[in-house]
């Protein structure tokens, strides 16, 4: 497996697969890899020829009293874990190599569907996701793109970004991958006390009570919102940044679930602030 640093390094290497008539899938990472972002490469292993992961933690994503300088980085762990899960080459670049010019003056925003959800809390930062994206599909000019149902905002934005601007790529949605007791991976978690790793079930725990009362025949959004918010304020160390009810393709909050639809959830254990979320009224609801 190579690790290159590059960008003329990646460019050279992928027209050279592609002159062989390989296919390549990336899986765009900020590092600090778990079992979630392994089942990305899985996905991408299965449908491409090689695999390409991005490492790097995007400063143009983070607020300015967000965890960039402590965001979780070791590449050496990385790199073993990558290697043995599939990856064949790691783009992992320094932020002068993917920012000369940092601010940089140009900037890629998909309007309607960043503005709810966690667009409220974080201003800017689906702007910084989707202009970083932009940046490493056009460095490596894969055949298809994998991301994480977890951040399913993220994948919505991505995967309008690309339609809207005609990029000829897949943008490929993975499962959310959870802990033995339901809790969503994420590189996050390791912020976590003991106790607060405990309570932070409450997401899941919330999100399993909202389907069990959905099955049940209740499909009012603001009863199920009252419920999960009951369940997670049953935690001392929970505080909600957001319940919603949406429409799973535009993310239009639902006054009751008659269509397809993801319910969505931020949350702060302490000063850890956790996301997840459940597909519900679809096919596509083996996640919890």
């Amino acid at each position: 497996m190579l690790i290159l640093r590059k960008i003329a390094e990646v460019r050279q290497w992928v027209q050279e697969k592609k002159k062989q008539g390989l296919r390549v899938g990336l899986v765009p990472t900020m590092g600090y890899l778990h079992e979630g972002h392994l089942s990305l490469v899985r996905a991408a292993r299965q449908e491409n020829d090689l695999v390409v992961m991005s490492i790097f933690v995007n400063p143009l994503q983070f607020g300015p009293r967000e965890d960039f300088a402590t965001y979780p980085r070791d590449l050496a762990r990385d790199a073993d874990l990558a290697e043995r899960a599939g990856v064949d080459m790691i783009f992992a670049p320094e932020g002068e190599e993917m920012y000369p010019y940092y601010p940089q003056d140009t900037t890629v925003q998909v309007a309607r569907l960043a503005e709810g959800l966690c667009g409220v809390s974080r201003p800017g930062h689906f702007t910084g996701v989707a202009t970083v994206v932009t940046k490493l599909f056009m460095i490596v000019l894969p055949e298809r793109a994998y991301f994480g149902q977890k951040d399913y905002q993220q994948f919505l934005v991505i995967k309008r970004m690309a339609a809207d601007l005609n990029m000829p790529i897949e943008v490929r949605m993975v499962p959310i991958k959870r802990e033995a007791d339901g809790l969503a991976m994420s590189s996050r978690n390791t912020y976590l006390s003991a106790e607060e790793r405990r309570q932070a079930v409450c997401l899941v725990a919330a999100l399993r009570l909202c389907k069990e009362r959905f099955e049940q025949g209740e499909n009012n959004s603001e009863r199920l919102i009252k419920a999960m918010t009951a369940r997670i304020n049953r935690e001392p160390a929970a505080q909600i940044d957001y319940i919603k009810i949406c429409d799973a393709d535009t993310l239009e909050e639902m006054s009751r679930i008659d269509r397809p639809v993801v319910v969505a959830l931020a949350v702060y254990i302490g000063k850890t602030r956790l996301i997840d979320n459940m597909l519900l009224n679809t096919d596509v609801m083996k996640n919890v």
